[in-house]
């Protein structure tokens, strides 16, 4: 179905069948991080996948393509870990937006991009996931027979050729495992207040957290996403632009209670490879997710924190692992060890540093 477009991008919305699949395929990249941090927080649930309902839908139409939005993978991981508060995520994430912001609408994001280097973008993903990997591990030893039954389920998933979806398939076991105690979910609306975490929260935690996430997303969020998207769809969005669109949807969700989200080029590339080919499928997941904060919140309280354990042991792999596709393994496994060693903010500073030493020297 055509429909005029309202910017400058054109739009095409399909509702078929391969739409809804590749809107599954993105959720492979937010699920599992959204449940870990409700479970494991105090952050609502319901107030998360409304942010996300949200967001796809605002950037589906906006960009008239199947962008992704995604959770920021190191803040995410840094408050499942217990490395910041919620406040201090919060604060990270409002400031991230502004500088994504800033950077975005300046068209200055190639020049930072260049400053950084790739190879300490890769070792701060491998940093975040061996954090991940850690905090996994932890949890998993406190049930270790559901523990057993997820490892199992990655396995069957795995062996029949569905690797992306087996951390899907894991949750959707740990469902069944919470229904089975809680009964049928009462669906509930979510109720909102406008909430600013307060200047005490900029800590070094979450100034060095919010060096780290912005690392990454210029990698990830901002260039590999727009060299995707013209792979994929022929589409001409800059990175530039999508800094901006990433900048004020932290600065709007966040303060009403949503967590730090970015694009992503592995939302992107899920997608595609699930078979979205028009923004019908940022449409048909934004109702998934605004469907499933109304119905299955109560369920998370129940769900076996040891299975939640596997599912983060699996994010982490497959993140370290695409960490270390990297020029230069050994600065790159460098800032890695010290992003566990001592910090993520720390491990990218001392990358940047050694990447400019290392250059200047060649």
């Amino acid at each position: 179905m055509a429909v005029s477009p309202w910017n400058r991008y054109d739009l095409r919305l399909s509702f078929a069948g391969h739409e809804l699949s590749g809107a599954l395929g993105d959720s492979v990249t937010v699920l599992p991080v959204v449940v870990a941090v409700a479970a494991l927080t105090e952050l609502s649930l319901a107030h998360l996948l409304l942010g996300f309902a949200v967001f796809q839908v605002v950037w589906g139409l906006y960009y008239g393509l199947p962008v992704s939005v995604e959770p920021m993978k190191a803040l995410a991981a840094l408050v499942i870990a217990g490395g910041l508060t919620t406040d201090e995520l919060a604060a990270a994430g409002l400031l991230a937006g502004a500088v994504l912001l800033a950077v975005g609408a300046t068209g200055t994001l190639g020049r930072i991009e260049r400053y950084i280097g790739t190879p300490v973008v890769r070792g701060v993903q491998l940093a975040v996931g061996l954090v991940l990997l850690e905090t996994g591990v932890r949890l998993s030893l406190d049930g270790v027979g559901f523990a057993l039954l997820a490892v199992a389920v990655v396995a069957v998933s795995v062996a029949s050729g569905h690797r992306r979806a087996s951390t899907l398939v894991v949750i959707a076991v740990g469902i069944a495992v919470a229904l089975a105690g809680t009964g049928a979910p009462t669906p509930r609306l979510p109720t909102f207040s406008v909430a600013v975490p307060s200047t005490a929260a900029l800590t070094a935690d979450s100034l060095g957290a919010t060096a780290a996430q912005l690392a990454m997303t210029v990698g990830n969020a901002a260039v590999a996403t727009s060299l995707l998207l013209a792979d994929y769809y022929d589409a001409d969005v800059s990175a530039d632009a999508l800094s901006t669109s990433m900048g004020a949807m932290n600065l709007l969700a966040i303060p009403l209670g949503a967590m730090p989200m970015c694009h992503g080029s592995g939302g992107v590339a899920g997608k595609y490879a699930f078979g979205a080919r028009t923004a019908g499928a940022n449409l048909l997941l934004g109702v998934l997710y605004a469907l499933a904060a109304i119905l299955a919140v109560g369920v998370i309280a129940a769900f076996p924190v040891s299975m939640l354990g596997v599912v983060l042991g699996v994010i982490a792999i497959e993140l370290a692992r695409s960490g270390l596709e990297t020029e230069d393994l050994a600065l790159t496994v460098a800032v890695g060890l010290i992003g566990v060693l001592v910090n993520v903010g720390a491990a990218f500073i001392v990358g940047i540093a050694a990447a400019q030493v290392r250059n200047r020297i060649q």
